[in-house]
């Protein structure tokens, strides 16, 4: 079984580096995104049920300079190999800088046709932690014209020709049995992604990792929207004091002011 594995190097949302109301993109750092560590862990564990087939992570890099983070996202690519994960593909381009989502799609579908070329499964998390849309696969999934199941919590079955999982919704847990090729997206939940030994990390610093453009791919990206800047969001302490009166009257007055913020609703 050949799995492609999405890879986000995301903004680490943990480290914002800000100034003046405004997030310093080019000053925060990047790390792989949360839920795509988990969707590593789980591509390597069906590669091993399945005894053969092969792991390639493919990322696709859309913060500035490229000069910097070129080198940090071929970082993070050496750590999704050090996991297991066979081969990785890093698709860097000044074009894609602050692309939205469709652009994101279209690079990743090329890379997939003219370098990985025949899969079976593409695995990815059900959102990135920078942005969270939970956008890019379904559109991977469209331009493939193949099914997508999202929000997986378990992979219960795998064949040669199709795959059974166990899909997490509010309300229930849904069995899914899927043909392949299929796009899979999945939760936090479905594994607790290993810690790579030493050896193997070292080992990855031998695996294919290959840099590519979107003139590599032949592909113009056209842009319908982009992102110019990005704020965070601030909060305020209200700075009211509640000092004179009783126990029972501050607790009055506390109630009374709650309610006139439409914080609560007094019975």
């Amino acid at each position: 079984m050949n799995i492609v594995v999405l890879v986000k190097p995301a903004l680490d949302t943990s480290n914002l580096r800000t100034a003046a109301n405004k997030i310093m993109v080019e000053d925060t750092p990047l790390k792989i995104s949360d839920i795509d560590r988990n969707a590593a862990e789980e591509a390597i564990r069906l590669k091993e049920k399945m005894k053969g087939g092969k792991t390639i992570a493919v990322m696709v890099s859309k913060y500035p300079p490229i000069a910097k983070r070129g080198g940090e996202a071929e970082n993070l690519a050496r750590e999704v190999l050090a996991m297991g994960i066979d081969e990785a593909i890093l698709v860097i381009d000044d074009g894609l800088i602050g692309t939205d989502q469709t652009a994101t799609a279209k690079a990743i579908v090329e890379t997939i046709r003219k370098k990985v070329g025949q899969f079976d499964v593409i695995i990815g998390g059900e959102a990135t932690i920078d942005g969270y849309s939970s956008q890019v696969p379904a559109r991977i999934a469209a331009e493939l014209g193949i099914p997508i199941i999202t929000y997986v919590r378990e992979i219960s079955q795998a064949g040669s020709d199709f795959i059974v999982v166990k899909r997490d919704l509010e309300d229930e847990v849904q069995v899914v049995r899927s043909k392949l090729p299929v796009v899979m997206t999945v939760t936090r939940e479905i594994n607790t992604p290993r810690i790579p030994p030493l050896l193997q990390i070292r080992m990855a610093m031998k695996k294919p990792l290959s840099k590519v453009s979107l003139s590599d791919l032949g592909l113009q990206v056209q842009v319908r929207a982009r992102t110019t800047d990005l704020k965070p969001l601030q909060i305020q302490r209200k700075k009211v004091l509640i000092e004179s009166g009783t126990v029972e009257e501050k607790a009055d007055k506390l109630i009374q002011y709650l309610s006139q913020e439409g914080i609560i609703t007094p019975r």
